[in-house]
């Protein structure tokens, strides 16, 4: 009899516990202000996002015009080898085959080249746009009240009130200019 009243006393314990922890989590979570930001389109909306992008493009097309002849001659020399192959003799094959796999790493090569050039131009222009947006961002939740600001990438569901884009871009474009 004792044990079932101390059991029964333990039950209720617990259970006042766990209706008084889920009553304090629902309140907290009715103050928590949530903000929701679409990065893309603050990095793809601001000024120095953009300007940032013309650069980026314009190195991008600069890179790609001057692998367009490399790519053109390894085409030609794999449709050489498609052809006259069946008419070259085994030593000929051999040399066209060693010729093609030196041109096809070279521009490998130059490629990786080119894609860390790229990486480190994208390194220049943006890091300290992100610096500066990192800023912005915690001024413009400080001033609104946000608990967490999150990015869009991160969220299955939102209001659309929650989210901060326009603001924030706004914000950033204002502190870029400073």
């Amino acid at each position: 009899m004792k044990r079932l009243l101390s059991s029964a006393g333990i039950f209720i314990i617990v259970a006042f516990f766990a209706v008084s922890v889920t009553t304090t989590g629902t309140a907290h979570a009715a103050e928590a202000k949530i903000g929701v930001i679409n990065m893309k389109r603050v990095l793809a909306g601001s000024v120095a996002g953009k300007k940032a992008q013309k650069v980026l493009e314009k190195k991008m097309n600069e890179l790609r015009a001057k692998f367009k002849k490399d790519e053109a001659s390894l085409l030609a020399l794999k449709k050489e080898i498609e052809k006259k192959s069946s008419a070259w003799s085994t030593q000929v094959k051999q040399q066209k085959a060693i010729e093609f796999q030196k041109k096809r790493r070279d521009l490998s090569a130059k490629q990786d080249d080119a894609n860390l050039e790229l990486k480190q131009l994208r390194e220049q222009y943006l890091t300290p746009i992100l610096k500066k947006l990192e800023q912005v961002v915690k001024e413009q939740a400080k001033k609104g009240g946000y608990t967490i600001v999150l990015p869009n990438t991160a969220v299955l569901y939102r209001d659309k009130g929650a989210d901060m884009t326009a603001m924030i871009t706004n914000a950033l474009n204002k502190a870029m200019k400073k």
